[in-house]
């Protein structure tokens, strides 16, 4: 919920936020980082016969999705200067937070 708030937050006020180098870095680490693990764990997965990893293989791929949504609003905005990227990469995530929600909530 936050974060939502946030982004309507920045988004209405108009507030610019400002990029950063080393944050830009870290995401593109991370992204990197999940994409591997996602791939990692899918191939132990279907070698092993165990679809509790396949399923957390597909699982990090989503994270590694989610930090490139990321990845890509702060690129744009310290790039391209496109300020509102950033908090509509963050409704990215909020959307997907809901839905998963949803989907968990209606299985239970």
């Amino acid at each position: 919920m936050y974060v939502a708030a946030e982004a309507v937050y920045v988004l209405a006020a108009g507030v610019r936020p400002h990029p950063s180098p080393l944050g830009i870095v870290w995401t593109a680490v991370t992204c990197a980082a999940m994409f591997a693990l996602a791939y990692g764990k899918s191939v132990t997965g279907r070698a092993l016969g165990n679809p509790v990893l396949s399923t957390e293989g597909r699982v990090t791929l989503v994270d590694a999705f989610l930090a490139g949504a990321v990845l890509i609003g702060l690129v744009l905005n310290a790039a391209a200067g496109w300020w509102w990227a950033d908090p509509l990469a963050g409704f990215v995530i909020v959307v997907y937070g809901i839905r998963e929600g949803l989907s968990a909530w209606q299985h239970s």
